[in-house]
C-alpha cells in the first residue's frame, strides 16, 4: 500500500473512529469537523491525525478527500458551496463521500463534483459504530470503475467487505435496501423481545436459542443483548435511521413494513426522547 493524503470531514460517530483506522493503516490523515473542539475531533487528533481549522487547510494537500456527514444537503454544503471542497481542492481530486443521503442526492453530487474536475465516488457504509471502531464496516460503492479501483486501498482501511455496486449512486440504492433490512430488523426483534418479557420469559435465553437457527440475526446477537443490558441508546440513533427510512420513502415505492417500521420508531423516540435503533423496543413497553 503507498501511503496516501487523506482530508477527513466530519469527525461524528463514524466519521471519528474510521479517520483514526486510515491513520493506524499508514496515510497521512488531516480532519475537519463542522463543530471544533467535540471530543470524537479530539479522539482522533489523539490517535494521530492532523488537525484542520478550516476545510481550505484540510484539503490543500489531499490526494482524497472522504466525507461522512449525516444529511444530502449538509454535504453539498461542504463539497460545493463557496469557500468549499470544489472550490479549494486540486483537479482530480478523488472524492469519496461515505455518507448515507440517497442516489438521487449522490448522482447529483457527483455530476456537479465531475463539472468541477473532481473524481467521485459514493461509498455509505454499514456496520455501526462498532465496526466503525473495528475497522470492520461493509462498504457499498458506486462509481466508475476506474475510481473505485483508486478508492480501493481507502475502503480496505475502513472496511472488511467492499463491493462495487455500479455506477454513482449505486452504492446508496443498496445501503437504502440495508436500511429497509435494518428497519425491519428492529421490528420482529422488538416484537420478539417484548413477546418473551409479555410471557415470563428470560429474553436473553430467548436470544440464546433463537440465534442458532432459522431466526438468528446481527440484530437479534448484537442489539437484543443491548436491549437485555438496558442500553437503548448506544449505537445507530433513531432519528438518523428516521432520515434514512424518509429517503427510502421518497422513492415512491409502496412499501408496508417500512411505513410499519417508521410508526414504531416514531412512537419509541416520543417515549424515549432519544434513542438508538434497539430502543423501538420502548415503544412496545411504554
Amino acid at each position: 500500500m503507498t501511503p496516501q493524503n487523506i482530508a477527513f470531514l466530519g469527525m461524528g460517530v463514524m466519521g471519528s473512529p474510521m479517520a483514526v483506522n486510515l491513520q493506524k493503516a499508514g496515510h497521512r490523515v488531516t480532519v475537519w469537523n463542522r463543530t471544533g473542539g467535540s471530543e470524537r475531533l479530539r479522539a482522533a487528533v489523539d490517535a494521530g491525525c492532523i488537525n484542520a481549522d478550516t476545510i481550505v487547510d484540510a484539503v490543500r494537500d489531499a490526494e482524497v478527500v472522504a466525507v461522512c456527514i449525516s444529511r444530502a444537503e449538509d454535504v453539498e454544503q461542504v463539497l460545493l458551496s463557496s469557500g468549499g471542497v470544489a472550490d479549494n481542492a486540486n483537479a482530480g481530486t478523488l472524492i469519496i463521500d461515505f455518507s448515507t443521503i440517497g442516489p438521487d442526492a449522490a448522482e447529483r453530487i457527483g455530476q456537479a463534483c465531475a463539472q468541477r474536475g473532481l473524481r467521485f465516488v459514493d461509498a455509505p457504509v454499514s456496520g455501526g459504530d462498532s465496526g466503525a471502531i473495528a475497522g470492520t464496516l461493509t462498504v457499498m460503492a458506486g462509481g466508475s470503475p476506474e475510481d473505485f479501483a483508486a478508492a480501493t486501498p481507502i475502503f480496505e482501511g475502513v472496511g472488511k467487505v467492499i463491493r462495487h455496486c455500479g455506477g454513482i449512486g449505486a452504492g446508496n440504492a443498496v445501503k437504502a435496501c440495508n436500511q429497509i433490512l435494518v428497519a425491519l430488523h428492529a421490528v420482529a426483534m422488538s416484537e420478539a423481545i417484548h413477546y418473551a418479557e409479555t410471557r415470563g420469559i428470560d429474553p436473553l435465553m430467548m436470544i440464546e436459542v433463537c440465534e442458532t437457527g432459522a431466526a438468528g440475526s446481527w440484530a437479534l446477537t448484537n442489539l437484543g443483548r443491548r436491549i437485555v443490558r438496558g442500553d437503548l441508546t448506544g449505537g445507530f440513533a433513531i432519528p438518523l435511521m428516521l432520515k434514512d427510512i424518509g429517503i427510502v420513502e421518497d422513492s415512491g415505492i409502496s412499501l408496508p413494513g417500512v411505513a410499519l417500521a417508521r410508526e414504531r420508531f416514531e412512537r419509541a423516540l416520543a417515549v424515549l426522547g432519544e434513542g438508538a435503533t434497539q430502543g423501538m423496543v420502548a415503544g412496545y413497553r411504554g
